[in-house]
């Protein structure tokens, strides 16, 4: 007797037993799904323009700091090095904002793991900007002190 090896039952389609197609958005997927990703990452710009200081800060600061990497940078490598240090450094603001706010949404009340859960968020923060700050001052080494 052989028998079959079990089928997950996500894989396959109930009624007919063939493969069903896999989409982030159930009945949505390829160009479709870009668009929709596209326009929610859009508004969460927006939202994090219209509402935090913190992301107000930065993304000044990165539209100050952008046209001067044209200048400070050698070569190619070192002036994506800058530009991604900035860049990374506001995925890292919008995570923790978005951190921030799903903690302020479960505990609206002052909680001890909430605040921790806060401060390992804002950490990363700090990283992120003690990271971009490294790139920053090693471009302006190699180009102005080498």
């Amino acid at each position: 007797m052989r028998r079959e090896p079990p089928s997950e039952p996500s894989s396959k389609s109930a009624d007919s037993g063939l493969p069903r197609q896999q989409a982030a958005l159930p009945g949505r997927g390829g160009l479709a799904r870009i668009v929709a990703a596209f326009h929610n990452s859009l508004g969460g710009l927006q939202e994090g323009l219209a509402t935090e200081s913190a992301i107000k800060q930065e993304v000044a600061i990165a539209c100050l700091l952008l046209p001067l990497s044209f200048f400070i940078a050698r070569d190619l490598w070192t002036w994506v090095a800058l530009v991604g240090s900035l860049l990374f450094v506001l995925s890292i603001e919008f995570l923790n904002t978005a951190i921030e706010r799903l903690c302020n949404h479960i505990q609206p009340d002052r909680h001890e793991a909430i605040r921790i859960t806060k401060d390992l968020a804002s950490a990363g923060v700090f990283f992120s900007l003690a990271l971009a700050g490294i790139v920053w001052i090693a471009a302006l080494w190699a180009r102005f002190a080498g």
